[in-house]
């Protein structure tokens, strides 16, 4: 029986660390440690290096946004995956939390399902990489030949929207703001906004034919692919 995952809370408030140790347990993560302030739970992660961290916003000492920021910059911890929690539910918290590098959000109060459906998608996602090939449904990227197909067809898609296509592709599943998009696959070009992204997402919806329903509008975030 494979080992269960270690699973990291980075949270002040110890009720809700004790909700949450419920919670997990319940569902079977029976490896969870626990830290109470930002400083405490980064000196945990780059120890531990956690499959996951259940991560708040609002800590003492080192906020949760600058715990990720300091995690997404270390290659060593590349692989470990950050959901926020949070109490401020207004896109631009959200879009604060996913551009600092967290892999997804949970709103306080949570309801317990919805927290265990996060945790278990984000686990099961494979860590960030950027192989040569990436594919989903039908449709196949060549990202060294810089070639798209769908169902074995070519596509013939701009430079930029090759790059945002691959890049949401690689990273189904999970919302891509369009500030990270535009670091992600267009930061040689200084002249670009986030209005660039939102024009080359149309265009390939155009391209895209029947597999366009993948591509889906997070509003006042950004982007992702989905099933």
């Amino acid at each position: 029986m494979p080992a269960s995952p270690q699973l990291l809370v980075v949270e002040d408030d110890a009720a809700i660390r004790l909700v949450l140790d419920l919670i997990l347990n319940g569902a079977g993560y029976t490896n969870v440690l626990f830290a109470s302030c930002g400083d405490e739970g980064l000196e945990a992660i780059r120890r531990h290096k956690p499959d996951l961290v259940l991560l708040d916003l609002m800590l003492p000492g080192m906020g949760g946004l600058d715990v990720c920021r300091e995690v997404r910059k270390n290659p060593a911890l590349a692989e470990v995956r950050i959901v926020m929690l949070t109490a401020l539910a207004q896109s631009e918290d959200v879009v604060r939390g996913l551009d600092a590098g967290a892999d997804d959000y949970v709103t306080k109060p949570f309801d317990r399902q919805v927290l265990l459906a996060r945790v278990r998608t984000v686990l099961r996602r494979a860590p960030a990489t950027a192989p040569e090939t990436v594919g989903f449904d039908g449709l196949l990227l060549d990202r060294d030949g810089h070639a798209a197909t769908f169902r074995g067809e070519p596509l013939r898609l701009a430079p930029g929207e090759f790059r945002i296509l691959a890049l949401l592709v690689a990273n189904r599943g999970r919302v891509l703001t369009r500030s990270r998009i535009l670091d992600a696959v267009l930061e040689d070009d200084r002249a670009v906004t986030e209005r660039t992204v939102d024009v080359q997402i149309a265009g390939l919806r155009k391209k895209l034919g029947d597999w366009a329903a993948h591509v889906e509008t997070v509003r006042g975030v950004g982007y992702r692919v989905c099933p």
